[in-house]
């Protein structure tokens, strides 16, 4: 069963090429890759579920998945958001920040640092806890986190040497 993961390295590595797989020269991961239907950028896999759920019904979904809600920290990470959403039909799509815990206080359900605000004008404006991707020009609105609607799922890349 040797040639199994050879199989598996070449795909993994084919993969990464054809779903535009964007790494930094300064990067230490190079050898890493994407479930079939993610997308890779830098260490990081993305996909996009149309399926309808709440904010906390998406977040048990990506949890399944491997993952999270998405949490976005710069521009490039935004547009990468948005070409799935708009790729997959969708007007907003649930992203993983929330204020939940204190109104007014955003964090991403993956723990990580609330670095990147692209809030739209008047925005939070605290009608929601939970926060949606308007597709069309990639800005942030808080929404109530029991409307139903597409999102975006982030996991960190699977690791060649660690199957």
């Amino acid at each position: 069963m040797a040639f199994t993961p050879s199989v598996f390295f070449l795909l993994c590595g084919i993969s990464g090429l054809m779903t535009g797989a964007w790494s930094s020269p300064t990067s230490k991961i190079k050898d890493s890759c994407c479930p079939e239907g993610w997308t890779q950028l830098e260490d990081h896999c993305y996909i996009f579920q149309d399926d309808l759920r709440t904010f906390a019904d998406a977040e048990s979904v990506c949890k399944v998945l491997g993952g999270n809600l998405v949490s976005i920290h710069n521009y490039v990470e935004n547009l990468v958001v948005v070409g799935l959403a708009k790729e997959g039909g969708a007007e907003f799509t649930w992203i993983g920040l929330h204020d939940a815990i204190a109104k007014g206080d955003f964090i991403w359900t993956d723990g990580t640092d609330f670095d990147f605000d692209n809030f739209a004008e008047d925005e939070p404006n605290f009608d929601g806890a939970c926060v949606e991707l308007f597709v069309t020009n990639g800005t942030f609105f808080d929404k109530d986190c029991t409307v139903q609607q597409s999102f975006v799922c982030i996991s960190d890349t699977f690791f060649r040497g660690s199957h």
